[in-house]
């Protein structure tokens, strides 16, 4: 889920009661399609499996570099678009119009700047993980350990969290199950294929997923339209969708009159023009451009041009979600008026448990309405394609950032098979987690946690956005000044942050009784401000102290990357060698003991107990087939030579055909953008 966006602030997060009226439930065909839908999962897991070498570093974390642009494309779609997304967007569009979709087509822009600006600096420094990154930039352990914890936090604590609530609300609509059973049901499945497969089965599945939710979300805009009836009739219904019941005298529950403009008033609107331009940019470049679970799928694709391939069918696929989530979350609010934008507190307490409002249902209560048998199953299997997508790919970031930024930090000398082991066990630490999350969500219901949690990311990711921007394109920036314009720009994020969640913000028929920096300064406008406060202390902190070493310049920014590579001799440790040299290090050990005069009753004990050890090998050897950790059949011919995957590590080369190809499409994608962000202005 973008991090950034704004579609839960503009009503409350769903409550995981069912609405009124909700009375359709699964039937056994739907039933018969999520069945289907969970097997296809799992078979393009597997299959993806036994794709990919999965038992060295990069086969694992970063799907031996070998993928093409279509599977990244996708994964990118599909890691953004959570299962909050759809709760969350369709309610936006109900409760306020469009506005929110300018995050979407944002990031349309943003990404592209991934593809043709910072991923070419990443490649040629051939990291990992973005902590990594800036280890490498700005030396020193500290900025990489600060920003490992800080992305780590993020994901735990807002990512995962949003995901698992907007997830809860579908599951218990539409299923009625306990919530228990359906997540570790949902997170077992997950967990199967993202301990196993590594990065390679998150993609692949990524890419199915993303077939299901575009053919899913379409189906349901074409029902949605058919039953309000037409493009003119939403425009003109949408004005006249006023609840019957209201706070007199106030504007509760009254549409906007900008509801179909994005660029709104600079001072009175919920989402003023200026800070949509500049304010949401900046954290929008953060979650495109220097985000873990983002940059990792770019950095999986076998050229430089797979990638920009990738960045511009996940722009292409970023104009979907205002036909096919959006605008049906708008006619949601026409069709069911009284309870999606119900407007006194008491009335929408007994709709769907929550007194802010009720929008928030939206999108689920066109489902479980418009939709035949069937059908519904299928929309079923696109939310928990959604929630299944972003969460895999969390994991995924999560793991890689921890076994390579933390674990490594701190056991230096970990053999590559030990990695392997922590990346996936990490993983598996992530599932409790996320189970641990669900009495939270449900104690949170009707509260305003997630707002403020939602919160967390805006007023966290600007600091980070201009560090990533000064280390690529200034030279001078040092270690001092970025630790330094990290840590002051987080502090000031933080009270910001925390002053939101002491004075929340008044409901529509609430005087504004807050201090002025929160009534007066808009939030889009704080994140101007914050990056502002950042780089001016991330120039003069650098400037006061000594310039980086040329070793961190090299190959790092935009300006150097091209230049000359410099050899390196290690190469790759592959578990055969470690698995031979433990096999000769434990026969070392155990000739003196041999050789003495206990060496026939040690004999004696082993052949008794062969039988066990022969169970418990299968065993181990079935596991560590599972997770591609198995040790190399005799007769395999297939040698692993070291130093063949630092070339396109580092390799910047295109072919000049198709070089021509994407930077073609490059030009009519942003004049697509320019063209439906200038139209619904």
């Amino acid at each position: 889920m973008e991090t950034t966006e704004g579609p839960l602030r503009t009503s409350m997060p769903p409550s995981p009661s069912p609405p009124t009226g909700g009375k359709a439930t699964l039937v056994t065909v739907d039933i018969v399609v999520l069945v289907i839908y969970f097997l296809l999962v799992l078979a393009v897991g597997f299959w993806s499996m036994l794709r990919t070498k999965r038992s060295t570093v990069d086969g694992y974390f970063l799907a031996g570099k070998n993928m093409t642009w279509w599977p990244v494309g996708a994964s990118l779609f599909a890691s953004n678009i959570g299962s909050g997304h759809f709760i969350g967007m369709a309610g936006s569009g109900a409760a306020a119009g469009i506005g929110a979709i300018a995050y979407e087509w944002n990031g349309m822009l943003m990404v592209l700047l991934l593809g043709w600006v910072f991923l070419p600096i990443y490649l040629s420094s051939g990291v990992t993980t973005m902590p990594e990154y800036l280890r490498m930039r700005f030396g020193g352990r500290r900025t990489q350990l600060f920003l490992a914890v800080l992305y780590l936090f993020i994901y735990i604590f807002t990512k995962i969290s949003v995901d698992m609530y907007a997830g809860a609300l579908f599951i218990q609509l539409a299923l009625q199950w306990n919530i228990y059973l359906a997540v570790v049901l949902l997170l077992s499945i997950t967990a199967l294929y993202t301990v196993t497969g590594g990065l390679a089965a998150v993609i692949y599945t990524d890419a199915a997923q993303t077939a299901i939710m575009l053919a899913g979300s379409l189906i349901l805009m074409a029902f949605s339209f058919a039953e309000v009836g037409g493009w003119n009739a939403l425009m003109e219904g949408y004005a006249n969708a006023i609840p019957s019941v209201r706070v007199p005298n106030s504007t509760c529950g009254i549409p906007r009159d900008d509801a179909f403009h994005i660029f709104r008033d600079p001072v009175n609107s919920d989402l003023p023009w200026p800070g949509i331009i500049i304010g949401m940019s900046i954290p929008s470049m953060w979650y495109w451009c220097s985000d873990q679970v983002i940059v990792q799928r770019s950095l999986s694709a076998k050229t430089l041009t797979h990638a920009k391939g990738g960045s511009l069918l996940a722009a292409y696929l970023k104009i979907v979600p205002f036909f096919a989530v959006m605008l049906p979350g708008m006619i949601s609010r026409i069709l069911y008026t009284d309870d999606v934008a119900c407007a006194d507190p008491e009335l929408c307490k007994q709709i769907c448990g929550n007194p802010v409002g009720c929008s928030d249902t939206a999108y689920a209560r066109l489902v479980m309405e418009l939709l035949p048998a069937g059908l519904r199953g299928l929309m079923m299997a696109v939310m928990i394609a959604a929630l299944m997508s972003s969460l895999t790919s969390i994991f995924n970031s999560s793991s890689t950032i921890f076994t390579m930024d933390l674990w490594k930090s701190f056991r230096a000398s970990a053999s590559e098979w030990e990695l392997m082991l922590v990346g996936r066990v990490f993983v598996l630490v992530l599932v409790v987690v996320s189970v641990l999350w669900i009495p939270i969500v449900q104690a949170s219901q009707g509260g305003q946690l997630f707002i403020y949690i939602q919160s967390i990311s805006t007023y966290l990711q600007p600091p980070v956005s201009i560090v990533f921007l000064m280390g690529c394109f200034w030279k001078r920036t040092n270690e001092k000044g970025a630790f330094w314009g990290l840590t002051l720009g987080l502090l000031v994020g933080c009270i910001r942050m925390l002053l939101d969640f002491i004075y929340p913000a008044p409901l529509c028929y609430e005087v504004d009784d807050r201090p002025g920096v929160l009534k007066h300064v808009h939030y889009l406008y704080f994140s101007v401000l914050l990056s502002f406060i950042t780089l001016v202390v991330v120039v003069v902190v650098s400037l006061a102290t000594e310039e980086p070493r040329p070793e961190q310049i090299s190959r790092l920014t935009w300006f150097t990357r091209f230049d000359p590579v410099e050899p390196k001799e290690q190469g790759t440790r592959t578990l055969e060698e470690i698995a031979i040299q433990t096999n000769e290090t434990d026969a070392k050990g155990r000739e003196p003991e041999d050789s003495n005069g206990k060496a026939c009753h040690h004999r004696k004990d082993s052949s008794a107990s062969m039988s066990s050890v022969r169970s418990q090998s299968r065993l181990i050897s079935a596991l560590y087939w599972l997770c591609g950790m198995e040790r190399r059949k005799e007769g395999d011919t297939d040698p692993v030579t070291p130093p063949a995957p630092e070339q396109p590590t580092c390799s910047l080369e295109e072919k000049p055909r198709l070089r021509t190809i994407v930077n073609v499409n490059l030009i009519i994608c942003l004049s697509v953008t320019a063209f439906i962000i200038g139209y619904w202005a």
